[in-house]
């Protein structure tokens, strides 16, 4: 009933901020909420919809056999079929019972629908993302499959799932979101699944970071540029190990900022017109001002990790999976396992929408992904022949027609919005920068191979298999990693790697107009990124750079993330040669932080240096507060926020230049690595303060200034340190929204160990986190543990909506049930079962 209770709080303080006539009439695009409170069929109803079924029985009119559906303890369904087909059918029943506005929320965001939602609101979000052509390249890839291919039986499989869910639905198993919007479920279509992977690759490998680069370098300078964002990070611990066995800095000093080329920076656009022929206004500047370096060091922070027997405690192979991303209620995750006799036995979560299991084990293998960063769009400079209603784009001596889409956006009501233009050439969408027109060569609106790859992996025997399945994967990029019982660990980079033209360097804006300057090919298989049972004993990726650049002088991308967790966990794996499965999962909410390790020394050393010339009584007692700080990000730490105050103060102190002119945000802030490069040059020309005329600062008064204002800055923020206020738990918490943000449905505020740069690296607003945590023992049997946070249903009133949270956030994790037959759920392991039949119209 606590979440009953939720729900009555959230309907009270909707209530209360409508206004009371709000029962019997809609409010713009807002649903009247007169039916929410139908006792039949209205919110109140949740409840009896929230329970699994008990012994019950349904149809799919496709199914060739019966199938068998059973729920655990952990609410997770265990489905048994005659056939492949059928498992899938099933999987994409269970989830729309349980997940279905969740399918639906992220293909409409795809597709750029949502204004059919929620109005003018959502209208730019909309034209951004149809811009993308994501839904444009998911429609040509279903388009281009097989009839008979493994792909489109598998995509129609899902699809005649969750179509029988919602055919069958009844008024009151209708989601609450559904009845607050008042409107009805889409009807699912096969390609929706190609949807889902397209917004993957948007939320994983969408990057402008080479508009970005010219913006800087029209600031201060291109060598300076090229200095702060360089291409190879200035901290080496790959991904495939360089021999080393340990960090390798290579701290070069900086170019300090050059003469700019003055000319104005403007907004990119999408090459998006309107009705009336006139272009719409900046639909992409959000997405260049981001590019890849706000935040990109704590979003999307991703970890895996795996231990040969010669390792471990008890002489087997042992994997973890720690993948971060956005945080919801329901999460993004739905955790699963399906059975097909001689054919598939495969545990894991799959993401609503997937037709199969996208991170997991079978019987022999097990596997994880991280993100991998790479280099896989670049923009090419193309001339057209109108620019207000362009038709032809010049290439190679000649014009070339365009191809076009004319895109109507409706609103709630059915209204029309807007009309827009979009346009195309061989490489892909137009988008516009002031009086620029540009294409964009994406990886991401290739073929994925995603679903093909991820089945034949489910199916594999051996890490040699697993790699073999995952041959044919394209995008987004993954640094995938596996383990077998034979006791095998490998890693590889996979995905498709484009080869440029010329330098091979993808930080540059190309001439559009020659198709020579167009990708040459992508990396053969065997130059990816790759490592096979290391001498060290164990592997691990954390978003970091997978080569050693003295390995492979290969482009792969640029301005990586600080690999303060790679470094973390490779110090963690070297100094434990018996590692356990609880080591393991302690792992991963380790509070030990590499990035504090390195910057608390330079602070303790600036300040000894300035106290030692003069007296500055906030500078000295901030020097004490911080050097007894133990590094850790502990829940209840009290001096981490000081430390990550004084960094924040720092980066500001030393990036003022990277402004624009007139001010505003910075265009783009370096990492942290190349900041911690800066710290071996002391007298470097970044430090000096261009505010300042009359002296030119050093690194030890900057560093020294940062300390004394973040003091300043965290007492007036959360009072004096003896208080509390300074408790990291009161500080940083995980805030885990409801997909619509009704912060009664959220769980907010919640305590984690962790911080900025850590395994778990919580920080800003706490919407990114470790969306699944998993360990795998690949012994004579294979034993897991796992959870996330939230649970399997997206129904608020269900016991199982969020459930796990408290498991999740005190870093534990719970035992797997992996049955090999329905019968083995017996008793106090099964909490519900149902029975799909083939039938029905």
């Amino acid at each position: 009933m606590r979440v009953l209770q939720k729900l009555r709080v959230g309907l009270a303080a909707i209530l209360l901020g409508c206004g009371l006539y709000v029962g019997s009439c809609g409010i713009g695009s807002v649903a009247p909420l007169g039916p929410l409170l139908d006792p039949a069929r209205g919110i109140w109803s949740l409840a009896r919809s929230a329970r699994l079924p008990d012994d019950a029985v349904a149809t799919i009119a496709s199914l060739d056999s019966e199938v068998r559906v059973v729920y655990d303890r952990r609410a997770v369904p265990h489905i048994f079929a005659s056939s492949v087909d059928d498992a899938v059918r099933a999987l994409g029943y269970v989830v729309a019972r349980d997940r279905l506005f969740q399918l639906e929320i992220q293909t409409r965001a795809t597709a750029g629908r949502l204004a059919e939602w929620a109005g003018r609101n959502a209208l730019r979000t909309d034209r951004f993302q149809r811009s993308l052509g994501l839904a444009r390249s998911a429609e040509r890839e279903f388009a281009a499959l097989g009839a008979e291919s493994t792909e489109m039986r598998l995509l129609r499989a899902y699809a005649e799932g969750v179509r029988a869910w919602t055919e069958q639905i009844r008024p009151e198993d209708l989601p609450f979101e559904y009845r607050f919007l008042g409107t009805q479920p889409l009807r699912w279509e096969p390609v929706y699944s190609l949807y889902l992977m397209k917004r993957m690759g948007y939320t994983l490998a969408y990057s402008t970071h080479d508009l970005t680069r010219r913006r800087l370098v029209d600031l201060i300078g291109s060598e300076a540029t090229d200095a702060l964002f360089p291409v190879n990070s200035p901290i080496q611990e790959p991904i495939q190990p360089n021999g080393l066995g340990q960090p390798r800095f290579d701290f070069e000093e900086p170019v300090g900022p050059g003469v700019p080329r003055m000319r104005e920076l403007e907004d990119v656009t999408a090459a998006v017109f309107g009705s009336d022929g006139n272009p719409v206004g900046s639909v992409a500047n959000r997405a260049v001002l981001c590019l890849p370096f706000c935040d990109a060091e704590t979003a999307l922070a991703s970890n895996n990790w795996a231990v040969s027997p010669g390792r471990s405690a008890d002489g087997h192979a042992l994997l973890s999976g720690d993948p971060h991303l956005n945080l919801s209620l329901p999460s993004i995750w739905y955790e699963a396992h399906m059975v097909v006799p001689g054919e598939l036995d495969v545990y894991g979560v799959t993401i609503p929408g997937s037709p199969g299991i996208v991170i997991g084990f079978n019987r022999d293998v097990a596997w994880s992904f991280t993100n991998t960063v790479a280099d896989v769009l670049d923009y090419f400079r193309e001339v057209v022949d109108d620019p207000v209603q362009p038709s032809r784009y010049w290439l190679d001596d000649e014009w070339r027609p365009l191809e076009s889409s004319v895109e109507e956006f409706y609103g709630s009501d059915g209204e029309l919005l807007a009309v827009d233009t979009l346009y195309f050439t061989h490489r892909g969408p137009l988008v516009r920068e002031g009086s620029e027109f540009l294409s964009v060569r994406w990886t991401v609106l290739d073929e994925s191979g995603a679903t093909r790859a991820l089945f034949e992996a489910a199916r594999s025997g051996s890490v040699e298999e697993w790699l073999s399945a995952m041959s044919v994967y394209r995008s987004p990029a993954q640094n995938g990693i596996v383990a077998d019982r034979a006791g095998n660990i490998a890693i590889m980079s996979i995905g498709a790697y484009p080869i440029r033209a010329g330098s091979g360097d993808g930080t540059e804006i190309r001439d559009g107009t020659r198709r020579a300057n167009d990708w040459q090919g992508y990396w053969p298989l065997g130059s990816y990124p790759f490592a096979l049972n290391p001498v060290q004993g164990f592997l691990a990726s954390a978003n970091q750079q997978p080569l050693d650049p003295r390995t492979s002088g290969r482009y792969l991308g640029v301005n990586w993330p600080s690999p303060w967790r790679a470094l973390r966990i490779n110090a963690l794996l070297r100094a434990d040669s018996q590692v356990t499965p609880d080591a393991m999962r302690r792992y991963h909410t380790d509070p030990g932080n590499a990035k504090a390790d390195f910057f608390v020394p330079a602070f303790l050393r600036a300040a000894d240096s300035m106290l030692a010339v003069r007296t500055d009584s906030q500078l000295g007692e901030a020097a004490r507060l911080l050097g007894e700080w133990d590094r850790r990000y502990t829940k209840g730490d009290q001096r981490a926020v000081l430390f990550e105050a004084a960094l924040s103060e720092l980066e500001r102190n030393t990036w003022d230049e990277l402004q624009p002119r007139g001010g505003g945000r910075r265009v783009a802030t370096p990492t942290q690595a190349v900041l911690a490069q800066l710290v071996s040059f002391p007298e470097n020309e970044w430090w000096d303060n261009v505010g300042t005329f009359d002296v030119v600062e050093t690194r030890d008064e900057i560093l020294a200034l940062s300390l004394r204002n973040a003091l300043q800055n965290v007492r007036r923020e959360f009072g004096p340190p003896q208080d509390g206020g300074w408790r990291w738990d009161r500080v940083q918490q995980a805030n885990i929204y409801h997909l619509l943000g009704f912060a009664a449905l959220s769980a907010l505020d919640l305590p984690v160990q962790g911080g900025p740069g850590s395994l778990n690296p919580s920080s800003g607003r706490g919407t990114f986190g470790a969306s699944w945590r998993m360990v795998v023992q690949l012994g004579p049997e294979v034993t897991a543990w796992a959870t996330y946070p939230g649970g399997q249903s997206g129904n608020p009133a269900s016991g199982w909506y969020d459930n796990r949270i408290p498991i999740w956030v005190a870093g534990e994790l719970e035992e797997v049930l992996f049955p090999v037959s329905a019968d083995r759920l017996k008793g106090n392991d099964a909490v519900g079962s149902f029975t799909l039949r083939p039938g029905g119209d």
